[in-house]
């Protein structure tokens, strides 16, 4: 009977990831391409299709876990994207993405970076949480599959910047998209993301206290996607005083 409910979750499971590749894709088909939440989704899937290939090739220990992680990761995201549809506040690290992802001054690489601050910085620490809920582990049993998964973050990092990034004439040393860029690091930021769930893990039995935790690591993460997304580019339709 054991065997026969973990098989059946594991299959929900598997579903589930198939199930993310496909809301992406069908997000990517709805969103102009300039729209920030787009470029952020186009991003994402890369990722998310990456995670699924490498998981059909075997690259994961406990292929059950990655894809746990990775399904309860991904919801992260897809329900701050229900929210806004139902005209709901989306939690605070979103909020920044939302409210500016039409803003003409704001680079296609600030929306995705911003986008993967709010994913990585609060987001991936509750989903190592929600993930040992649903397996009954603790957070030292997901490492292993943590480290893969931001493996693949870390390879898709380049090419990221190299597709988003804009034309060697604007990246002059005295480019604010250049210091912008040296001030957000995905390495730190998964590294904090961990120490967060190993931390929000610990006090579970003390839910008042986990709960401010996770709204004081929301906001501070929705402060730097604030950051992150300051425009850096006139509208062409801006106008000089007095021009």
């Amino acid at each position: 009977m054991v065997r026969l409910e973990r098989f059946a979750q594991d299959t929900v499971l598997v579903h589930g990831l198939d199930a993310v590749v496909r809301r992406m894709r069908a997000l990517d088909a709805l969103w102009p391409e300039r729209d920030g939440v787009a470029v952020f989704n186009r991003v994402y899937l890369a990722v998310t299709e990456e995670v699924s290939r490498r998981v059909d090739a075997g690259h994961f220990g406990d292929a059950r876990a990655a894809i746990t992680l990775d399904v309860r990761f991904a919801e992260r995201y897809l329900g701050a994207v229900d929210a806004v549809a139902r005209d709901r506040r989306p939690p605070a690290c979103w909020r920044p993405l939302f409210q500016l992802r039409g803003h003409p001054g704001v680079r296609p690489l600030q929306f995705a970076l911003a986008g993967i601050n709010a994913h990585i910085g609060h987001d991936l620490a509750l989903a190592v949480v929600d993930t040992c809920r649903t397996l009954g582990c603790e957070p030292a049993d997901l490492e292993d599959e943590f480290d893969r998964v931001g493996d693949v973050l870390v390879t898709l990092e380049e090419q990221i910047r190299e597709d988003l990034m804009p034309g060697p004439d604007l990246l002059q040393i005295a480019d604010p998209l250049t210091h912008l860029l040296g001030a957000w690091s995905l390495d730190r930021a998964r590294d904090a993301a961990w120490s967060a769930a190993r931390a929000v893990w610990a006090l579970r039995a003390l839910p008042d206290v986990a709960e401010e935790l996770t709204d004081r690591l929301d906001a501070g993460v929705g402060l730097v996607g604030r950051c992150l997304l300051t425009p850096l580019a006139a509208p062409p339709y801006a106008a000089l005083p007095g021009g």
